[in-house]
């Protein structure tokens, strides 16, 4: 992996600049969902350091960047305590007490894809404080995923297919199925992408695909126009079995009356 060291003038007298080195990756890849490490390594002018340690990284710029994770040693014989993991989903991997800062971040998101920042704070009669200026670049890699796939009308008696996939790099759509007219249209927002099929005229099972570098995704819609000419033949299909099992109710309602002898009689009437 190549790396670049990044240097800062050390606050303290009497020590020199080179002394003072941080050393990271301009760039490292993750995927999403996944976890990802951002490794950094830094030297300092002492031999030994048995004051407080604090090691923090931050994310957007260097110096005033939003703090992501913090954590702080006391001793060398204490670990580095954390004190701010941002949703919990960040953690130390090196030992700041051997120049390690490294930290790992779990269950990227897209949000996830920033700059980062690492920063040693060495404390006790100076305070030296340290951080890298270029930083790291996160980037996210993704395999397409479809998100939404519908059909809707304009309220005009014209539908369309509407295909909406997310991937990075950004997916490539196709739609597919019954024969249809060429005119789509196109909208792609970051690692996002729609695409419409316009003017559907024909039924069936249309079905849009997502492609890039990383795989593919399928997603399906089916699509029946109503037609009035078929309405007539439409309620026969549904009323015609309705009639049919009131017909067999009636029957089996008197064949049942007709084993329990029919109605009671009158009396007879009495006479003298």
């Amino acid at each position: 992996m190549k790396r670049e060291s990044q240097t800062q003038n050390p606050r303290m007298s009497g020590v020199q600049s080179n002394s003072w080195s941080v050393h990271v990756p301009s760039d490292v890849t993750g995927e999403l969902g996944k976890m990802v490490v951002l490794p950094c390594t830094f030297t300092h002018p002492y031999k030994t350091f048995d004051r407080t340690l604090t090691a923090i990284w931050r994310i957007k710029e260097p110096y005033n960047g939003t703090v992501v994770f913090k954590c702080v040693s006391q001793s060398t014989s204490e670990l580095c305590k954390t004190a701010i993991s941002y949703k919990n989903k960040y953690k130390l991997l090196g030992n700041p007490r051997h120049k390690d800062l490294s930290i790992r971040i779990d269950n990227l998101t897209w949000s996830d894809s920033e700059r980062y920042f690492c920063r040693v704070e060495l404390s006790g009669d100076i305070h030296d404080k340290y951080e890298s200026r270029n930083g790291i670049k996160l980037h996210l890699i993704a395999s397409p995923r479809i998100i939404n796939i519908t059909i809707s009308s304009n309220g005009d008696s014209t539908f369309q297919a509407r295909c909406t996939a997310e991937g990075e790099p950004a997916p490539t759509l196709t739609w597919t199925g019954p024969p249809y007219t060429n005119i789509t249209s196109t909208t792609s927002t970051n690692h996002r992408v729609t695409k419409e099929l316009q003017y559907l005229t024909h039924d069936g099972k249309y079905t849009c695909t997502a492609v890039n570098s990383h795989g593919r995704a399928e997603g399906a819609v089916y699509f029946y126009k109503f037609r009035a000419s078929n309405s007539s033949f439409f309620l026969i299909l549904i009323f015609v079995p309705l009639g049919m099992k009131v017909l067999v109710l009636l029957v089996i309602l008197g064949f049942t009356i007709f084993l329990k002898g029919g109605p009671p009689s009158a009396p007879a009437s009495l006479t003298r």
